[in-house]
């Protein structure tokens, strides 16, 4: 066929072009075409089958560009509505709170509000601690609910209040229950419907020099029980003092959980010749830079405001001033005035005559002991002798007191009420002399030695907060637990701990967190030296009408008590010198000699 000199007409020719153009195959064309054209019928066909190609790959590169285009703009549109909207609704999320969003409406800004991880902080769960202190200040807070307060007239008066005595006889027998009801009343003779009125019992012998306190039974419906156990015969004198109305006891509950601004703190810097007085406190706001002193991660802070040019570490001494701040109000500062305070209830009869009934002498066997229970009252004063309640007690000589101190090393850890020991000790131990440190002023570290006996006796301050006008040093200054931790224990070690005093102005929580801290160091001495002898000395009764919303006695009440409920379960001594104090009518912040005395001797009982 490629060999044929057949020639078709021209206008067969242009048909068969115009006929391959319009895209027939090629194997239409007529056998009778020469070689030649169908050649270039051929390559003509290959080259706009190339170009149809060319232009339809044109066309699906610049469609895929385009809709790239397209989504990436409804994608960036899409996300940059979706982050305005968080952050809008973040910042509105506490006046308006979300709503549901209708996913059919916007679900690409759904879907990436699902598919961003939302970045939370974990919470901090409370320690062992923290729930404890929660409890027994919930508990604290029912015992002690908010009552209110009007007028004096609707407080509890001690006048219109009556006393009486339940089953009265005509002859009363030592070792027998005296049992009196009170049924308060107010100002305008009415009955009241709730208890919390703090309330102080005592009976009392001066001519014997004897007195016990009575325990006060609370009924919370305002009457009130309260029982005295006769332990000595003759005539005893009945006291039963209002010391706060309920209304007023409310009062200082709220005042004192208010704030620390009762006591400002100051700070000596010294820096070579350099001296700097600084404000300083167990809570400081200030946006100046701060020193802080930390304890046991922190859980007991001081803070002092840094002065320029000098390090924290420069702090020396502290010392304290009362500031003039009052959280109560004007009205209810009218039921702490002094004649409001300490009003006796108990009006006939004043006396009552107690015999010894043919009754045989009370006879106790078992020696005093660390571990022992406590009972209520826990004893009595009589000629001036402080005897238990529940256990004999070692009256000991002074060849017997040298040879039990033997190798002793006895460390009081507290305030000035336990500084008051190292007065005394040298009174019933004369060969233990005082050993000077280089310290000054009354609150440096005092220490007593007896080097041939190996004795040591130590008394050290416990830390903030310390309140006095006198500067005192911080530079070996430590809590008390700080200080239990440091020391090994064994069965020759000694520790008398005291606190609360200083603690009164101060929220009820810091004083319930330095117990506990004290409990747990005293746990972990017991685990390294299960011999080790620990006593708690009780705080004690003080001045009744002395600033009463910072240090009177009903703060004292509340830390006497959660002090015992904290220690319950753990082997140690206590001497109650609450109760001590009371029996004793010893209304003063550092009791006399002989209250001292009364107390080293039961401090003796469980050490020898």
């Amino acid at each position: 066929m490629c060999g044929s000199d057949q020639r078709a007409p021209a206008t067969q020719f242009m048909g068969a072009i115009t006929h391959v153009a319009v895209g027939s195959p090629v194997a239409w064309l007529p056998l009778s075409y020469p070689c030649s054209f169908l050649i270039l019928t051929m390559f003509s066909n290959i080259l706009c089958q190339k170009l149809l190609l060319m232009l339809m790959s044109l066309l699906i590169i610049t469609w895929i560009i385009f809709e790239i285009s397209e989504s990436s703009t409804k994608l960036w549109m899409a996300l940059s509505s979706s982050i305005s909207f968080h952050s809008w609704n973040t910042s509105m999320k506490s006046s308006c709170p979300e709503r549901p969003m209708n996913q059919s409406r916007i679900p690409t800004e759904t879907k990436l509000r699902e598919e961003i991880p939302k970045v939370t902080r974990p919470v901090k769960s409370p320690t062992e601690k923290e729930l404890r202190i929660r409890e027994i200040l919930e508990k604290l807070n029912q015992q002690i609910p908010p009552r209110p307060f009007t007028h004096l007239n609707t407080t509890t008066s001690a006048k219109e209040s009556r006393a009486t005595i339940l089953n009265p006889r005509g002859k009363y027998c030592k070792g027998d229950q005296l049992d009196i009801l009170i049924e308060a009343r107010d100002y305008l003779r009415n009955k009241k419907e709730y208890g919390g009125d703090f309330l102080r019992a005592r009976m009392s012998s001066p001519a014997l020099k004897a007195g016990a306190s009575g325990k006060v039974t609370d009924f919370n419906n305002g009457t009130y029980l309260v029982s005295f156990t006769l332990f000595w015969e003759g005539q005893v004198a009945l006291s039963i003092l209002l010391i706060h109305p309920s209304e007023g006891v409310s009062a200082l509950w709220r005042a004192r959980n208010q704030g620390y601004d009762r006591i400002a703190f100051k700070g000596k810097f010294v820096n070579g010749t350099s001296q700097v007085l600084a404000e300083c406190g167990l809570t400081l706001n200030s946006s100046n830079e701060l020193c802080k002193y930390l304890y046991s991660g922190g859980e007991e802070v001081f803070y002092c405001m840094k002065p320029q040019h000098m390090p924290c570490e420069a702090l020396t001494h502290v010392c304290t001033k009362q500031q003039a701040v009052s959280f109560l109000t004007d009205k209810e500062k009218v039921l702490f005035q002094k004649s409001n305070i300490g009003v006796e209830i108990m009006k006939n009869p004043k006396y009552i005559s107690v015999s010894q009934c043919n009754k045989s002498e009370e006879n106790r066997t078992e020696k005093c002991q660390i571990g022992t229970e406590i009972p209520t009252p826990s004893g009595y004063t009589f000629r001036g002798r402080w005897i238990t309640a529940q256990c004999k007690q070692s009256l000991l000589n002074s060849s017997q007191i040298n040879d039990c101190l033997k190798g002793k090393l006895i460390y009081l850890l507290g305030d000035s009420t336990l500084r008051q020991w190292i007065n005394y000790f040298p009174k019933v131990a004369k060969t233990l002399k005082p050993f000077d440190l280089h310290g000054t002023g009354l609150y440096k570290k005092h220490v007593l030695l007896d080097a041939d006996r190996h004795t040591l006796v130590e008394w050290k301050k416990h830390s903030h907060p310390f309140i006095t006008v006198q500067l005192y040093s911080v530079i070996d200054d430590g809590y008390i637990p700080q200080e239990i931790d440091r020391l090994p224990g064994d069965k020759d070690t000694v520790i008398v701990i005291t606190l609360g005093q200083h603690f009164r102005p101060f929220p009820m929580e810091l004083f319930i967190r330095r117990v506990i801290s004290i409990q747990k160091a005293i746990e972990r001495l017991f685990l390294r030296g299960p011999d080790t002898k620990v006593i708690i000395k009780a705080e004690n009764i003080r001045e009744m009408y002395l600033d009463t919303e910072k240090f009177g006695d009903f703060h004292g009440y509340i830390q006497y008590l959660t002090m015992k409920d904290i220690f319950k379960d753990l082997h140690v001594g206590i001497i109650d010198a609450w109760d001590m104090t009371i029996a004793c009518g010893s209304n003063i912040l550092h009791p006399s000699d002989e209250v001292i005395g009364n107390q080293i001797v039961m401090f003796l009982s469980y050490i020898c």
